[in-house]
C-alpha cells in the first residue's frame, strides 16, 4: 500500500482525560507530519465533536493520539469498532487491560514476567499497611492514569494519607507499588504478533531523580540516553522480555513499555504498557525511532499503516 491510499484520516486528539494537554501536543505533531507526507489528515477532538461525525464526514482511518481515559482505555476503540473505522494501536481488550496497571500486573505475573510487588488499596489506612509490607520507598498512583499524574513517592508512613488522597482524586482504584532503585528505561515496540519488533532502549536520567509530569514534558534537564550504555547483552534480554509482555497483553500496532532495572541484581521489572504513546517534542517513541533511523513522519506513516479493527469481518 502506498502512503496515498489511506483515504481521509482523522487524528484524534485532546479528549476529556487528565492528559488532554499532552494529547493536543501529540496530535498536532502527528497531524503536521501526516500532512507533510501528502496524507488527507484532519484534527478531530472527541471532547468537541461526537464520534458519529467520523462516519458522516467520510473518515476512513483514525490515528489515535488520545492519552489516558476515553482514548487509551478501550472506550474510543469500541466506538470505532461499531463505526467500522480502522484505528491505530491496540484493540478494545488490550487497551482496556493496559490502562489498568493492576490488571496488567496480574497478567504479567501469571505469565512469569517480573513486575514490582504491589497492593491495590481503598483507604489511607490500607495505604499505611501497604507501606509497612512493601517497604520504603513506595510508589502510590492511580491505577488507571498515565504521565505520572497523581503519583507520589512515599518514604515515610506519615506521607501515606496525602499520597492516597492525591491518587484517589484521579481514580477510585489506587495502586501501591514497591519502588525499584536502579536504571529507569523504556522500550518502544512496533508491529503485531510475532512480527513485532523493539526500537532501541532509552535510559532516562533525571537530575533530581524525580521523573514527574513537569520533567517528562516541559523541562530540558532530563537526559535520555540512546545508546543506553547498559552491560553487554542486557538490552537484548530486556527487549525479549518487553516483546513477551507486549504479546501477553495482545497489544498491536505500537506501544511503549517502561522497565526498571534493579541496581543491585540487574533484574528488570516491568512497570506498565502505554498503548497510545506520546508524540510530543519530548516523547520517547520518536526519539527511539530516530535512533533506529526512522524519521518522525516515517514513524507516523508506519503506525497509520497498521490501523485495523478487532472485528474487521463484521465491519
Amino acid at each position: 500500500m502506498s502512503q496515498f491510499d489511506f483515504g481521509r484520516v482523522a487524528v484524534l486528539m485532546g479528549g476529556a482525560s487528565a492528559e488532554r494537554e499532552i494529547s493536543l501536543m501529540s496530535g498536532q505533531g502527528v497531524l503536521q507530519a501526516l500532512i507533510s507526507q501528502g496524507i488527507d489528515a484532519h484534527a478531530f477532538d472527541p471532547a468537541e465533536r461526537g464520534l458519529a461525525e467520523l462516519k458522516r464526514d467520510g473518515f476512513t482511518r483514525c490515528f489515535i493520539a488520545l492519552h489516558g481515559r476515553f482514548g487509551e482505555d478501550g472506550t474510543v476503540q469500541g466506538a470505532l469498532e461499531l463505526l467500522g473505522i480502522p484505528y491505530t494501536g491496540s484493540g478494545v481488550m488490550a487497551s482496556s487491560i493496559a490502562i489498568d496497571k493492576v490488571m496488567t500486573k496480574r497478567l504479567w505475573r501469571a505469565q512469569g514476567l517480573a513486575t514490582p510487588a504491589w497492593q491495590q488499596v481503598d483507604s489511607a489506612t490500607a495505604t499505611v499497611q501497604a507501606f509497612a509490607e512493601l517497604g520504603s520507598p513506595m510508589i502510590v498512583k492511580p491505577a488507571r492514569e498515565g504521565s505520572t499524574i497523581g503519583l507520589t513517592k512515599v518514604t515515610a508512613a506519615d506521607q501515606c494519607a496525602d499520597a492516597f488522597a492525591l491518587a484517589a482524586l484521579h481514580d477510585s482504584a489506587v495502586l501501591c507499588e514497591q519502588f525499584i532503585q536502579g536504571d529507569e528505561t523504556t522500550i518502544a515496540v512496533l508491529g503485531s504478533g510475532m512480527q513485532a519488533r523493539t526500537l532501541p532502549l532509552i535510559r532516562i536520567v533525571v537530575p533530581n531523580g524525580n521523573y514527574d509530569y513537569e520533567n517528562k514534558y516541559f523541562t530540558n534537564t532530563t537526559q535520555y540516553l540512546v545508546p543506553a550504555d547498559l552491560p553487554p547483552g542486557e538490552e537484548e534480554a530486556i527487549g525479549q522480555i518487553v516483546l513477551d509482555a507486549y504479546r501477553c497483553l495482545a497489544c498491536r500496532g505500537w506501544a511503549r513499555l517502561d522497565v526498571m532495572i534493579d541496581a543491585a541484581t540487574r533484574q528488570p521489572y516491568l512497570l506498565e504498557a502505554n498503548t497510545a504513546p506520546g508524540m510530543t517534542a519530548h516523547s520517547l517513541v520518536p526519539m527511539a525511532a530516530k535512533a533506529a533511523g526512522i524519521s518522525y513522519p516515517a514513524l507516523c506513516l508506519e503506525v497509520l499503516r497498521s490501523a485495523s479493527l478487532d472485528y474487521a469481518v463484521l465491519a
